[in-house]
């Protein structure tokens, strides 16, 4: 038998960490302990287990790509608009004037100025997915990298659920949908109806369980009889209940009121909501949830920052929307980097399409598909890089054009969801892989 010396930590079951390992790990024969239960016993003494996540900021209406990350100065006074670049932390690297702080921690970002592949279409489907919405729509259309996590990597922490949408108001709200993967895997939407009746209100825990054990009795007969896959759904919601209603990670984690002042106040509220008409509002404050969302254990945190369809008042508006983009997109990666989390969480932030190069009338920039752009930080990638170019007018992309499939592609990659051999199941019996195309090899 191998004895393992170390510090000593309290298992679940009053045995010691060390203890535990020294009584048969690593012995040979019957009853040798697995490399799977040394991670279990590591989990119990940690508290909690490593998990990989994404944190989905989606810029709905379309930001202006020539007006954020690559700001054209050489191109006539129709085309550059108003914006100085400004020099960051990466030498050689540029951006708009309004991102100071992104700037100061451009090593821990990389900026796509080349996205190409978008449909024209006010929707975040394709950010979601990576797929437009002709692909399988016979079938309920393709599942977004939340619900395909879900589906297969499962909860991290079952009290809390492993696809959250925090999008909350406006056209482009959509948090991402299942699709022929059903509701099962539909996002948990804090300000919907799964966040009715989230307290006991007097019930104690020993009577919950026998309403749990009744209910299941019935679940089981109406299973036998449904042949819609409602059944099945309904079944994942109330299991959702029960493990909500028992455990209390997931409200802490929604409740902002536990958290540092100081922290909240570096984060910002984006308040004034300016220029929200029927978008979303600037909600710095959903930056901060996310954190802490990912922190209790969700693998996929969406959310949908501000209203950039910037028609008119182009400049007026990306002034206010960046700047307060800049406070709370630095503050969370300077969160997630001091909590040792960064490399384990992947943020971006991006739009459906990009906005014309010709300013129009309104002093506005109309859509344009056919090219865009990204914002990545964390998750483990080589950061501190610009990818791509565009010419000198902003027009497409020149220089490493980079489709919204290999983007998704690394947001799987960064999950440890390898897009070239994993697939999902549809309704039809046939294996569906996640995306046609690799992840990024400048960034994994």
């Amino acid at each position: 038998m191998l004895t393992i010396f170390g510090r000593s930590h309290r298992l679940c079951d009053r045995v010691s960490r060390r203890s535990f390992l020294r009584i048969g790990a690593l012995g040979m024969g019957a009853g040798a302990l697995t490399l799977t239960d040394l991670l279990r016993a590591e989990t119990q003494a940690d508290g909690r287990a490593r998990h990989k996540s994404v944190i989905h900021i989606f810029l709905g209406g379309g930001p202006p790509h020539q007006d954020m990350w690559e700001i054209k100065s050489e191109a006539p006074k129709e085309i550059r608009g108003e914006f100085q670049p400004i020099s960051t932390k990466v030498p050689g690297i540029q951006i708009c004037e309004v991102f100071p702080r992104i700037a100061a921690i451009m090593d821990k970002c990389a900026v796509i100025r080349s996205v190409v592949g978008a449909a024209h279409a006010h929707e975040p489907y394709q950010c979601h997915t990576g797929w437009t919405r002709e692909s399988l729509p016979s079938i309920g259309g393709r599942p977004c990298l939340g619900a395909a996590a879900a589906k297969l990597q499962g909860p991290a922490d079952r009290a809390v659920p492993p696809f959250v949408g925090l999008a909350n108001a406006g056209v482009w709200k959509d948090p991402g949908q299942p699709g022929f993967l059903g509701p099962t895997f539909a996002p948990f939407q804090p300000d919907g109806p799964g966040m009715e009746n989230m307290r006991l209100n007097g019930l104690s825990l020993e009577r919950l369980n026998d309403r749990k054990l009744l209910r299941s009795s019935f679940d089981a007969y109406r299973e036998v009889v449904d042949t819609t896959g409602k059944t099945r759904a309904f079944d994942s919601y109330t299991e959702r209940a029960f493990d909500v209603l028992t455990s209390s990670r997931l409200l802490k984690a929604l409740d902002l009121a536990t958290e540092d002042p100081k922290l909240r106040e570096r984060y910002g509220d984006g308040k004034p909501y300016n220029y929200q008409y029927d978008g979303a509002p600037t909600c710095n404050e959903q930056l901060l949830i996310a954190r802490r969302l990912v922190e209790a254990g969700v693998r996929c945190v969406t959310l949908t920052y501000g209203r950039w369809d910037s028609h008119g008042a182009n400049f007026d508006l990306v002034r206010d929307h960046g700047s307060k983009l800049d406070q709370g997109f630095s503050a969370l990666i300077e969160d997630l980097d001091s909590r040792g989390m960064l490399d384990d969480v992947t943020v971006i932030a991006w739009g459906e399409f990009g906005r014309t190069p010709r300013i129009n009338g309104d002093a506005g920039r109309d859509h344009w598909p056919q090219v865009s752009c990204a914002l990545l930080a964390g998750g483990g990638m080589r950061t501190g890089q610009a990818i791509g170019s565009t010419n000198r007018l902003g027009e497409y992309a020149v220089n490493r054009p980079v489709h919204m499939q290999e983007i998704v592609a690394t947001l799987y990659h960064n999950l440890g969801l390898d897009t070239s051999t994993t697939t999902i199941q549809d309704p039809a019996g046939r294996p569906q892989y996640l995306v046609d195309q690799p992840p990024l090899p400048e960034l994994v």
